[in-house]
């Protein structure tokens, strides 16, 4: 338990039990008593009105109290559909806390509101991966959040989607993380990278062999992940007419590199940005004669030289 937790924790106890020695809420939160003298001093300076008594312990001024929490079953349905998600996508730590946090939200909710959160949630369903406890990606989330809280930098193998320029796709990294990120159904590590020397985004399913170094690695103090938004460097693009019965399809896709669609009498016209050609080609390529290339030229062509190749294996 952390030390806001335990603070909190004490505040809930004193309002509970009405008065308590240090040495009892020691023992309750399994702690020094020196650790509670400090507690109780920041919940003082913090505002709360503890009370000190020699022999007695300590309580909580006549009249004061933390009202308890009331939701609406909105609110509870809310939180439990964000406690369902949690579990899904997050490592077994989270997924655990999820699980014992939607026991307790469900056991302080009044009768009424516990059945008409369930009636509205009975509604919704979250479709995401259900990966097994020992999937990679959640062990890698579940190191990674460590390295985090830890301020350690990371090694690990990386995979990348395309060659770079010396032709491997696999790299060894050290990285300082930032921050995770769940993007379009993946998670993704955001950190400065000292092969590169500059910010990048690594996909935690694309990582091997990671280990925590002793090296200490802390973000920019003037870093806000919430905040943050990466450079746009899908510098190529790309018109493509689509016919209109895969026009629906193209829609619904939300394929990362569209950019603009536009009805025309002819087709759908889509406009692809993106970094190098082989990002969009087999996309492009999968949607057979109903995809035409309009231009740039030298992409026709490029496509055109990729339906030569096709051609050789049937």
């Amino acid at each position: 338990m952390n030390k806001t937790d335990r603070q909190l924790a004490i505040l809930l106890e004193l309002q509970r039990r009405g008065s308590l020695r240090a040495e009892d809420l020691a023992a309750v939160f399994e702690t020094s008593v020196r650790t509670i003298y400090r507690d109780v001093q920041a919940l003082s300076e913090a505002g709360v009105p503890i009370i000190g008594a020699p022999g007695q312990g300590y309580s909580l001024m006549e009249g004061y109290f933390l009202p308890p929490l009331h939701f609406t079953a909105e609110e509870a349905v809310t939180m439990l559909l964000g406690l369902d998600f949690v579990e899904q996508q997050f490592d077994p730590v989270y997924r655990a806390s999820a699980q014992d946090s939607r026991k307790k939200i469900e056991s302080i909710l009044p009768e009424a509101v516990r059945r008409e959160a369930a009636r509205v949630r009975s509604g919704f369903k979250l479709l995401t991966s259900h990966a097994p406890a020992d999937d990679p990606v959640r062990i890698t989330l579940q190191q990674l959040r460590q390295a985090i809280q830890e301020e350690r930098k990371v090694r690990f193998l990386y995979t990348k989607k395309l060659p770079e320029k010396d032709g491997n796709r696999q790299h060894l990294r050290d990285v300082t993380p930032y921050g995770l990120a769940f993007v379009n159904g993946s998670w993704s590590l955001l950190g400065f990278c000292d092969l590169r020397q500059e910010l990048r985004h690594f996909r935690l399913d694309r990582m091997a062999s990671l280990c925590l170094l002793e090296e200490k690695a802390v973000p920019p103090a003037d870093f806000n992940l919430q905040a943050y938004r990466p450079d746009d460097n899908r510098h190529l693009s790309m018109t493509v007419r689509m016919a209109y019965d895969v026009a629906e399809h193209v829609k619904e896709s939300r394929f990362y590199f569209i950019d603009t669609m536009a009805e025309q009498p002819d087709g759908l016209y889509v406009t692809l940005r993106f970094r190098q050609p082989e990002e969009v080609l087999p996309w492009v390529l999968g949607f057979g004669a109903k995809a035409v290339v309009i231009e740039p030229e030298s992409f026709r062509e490029r496509i055109r030289c990729e339906i030569k190749k096709m051609q050789l294996h049937y």
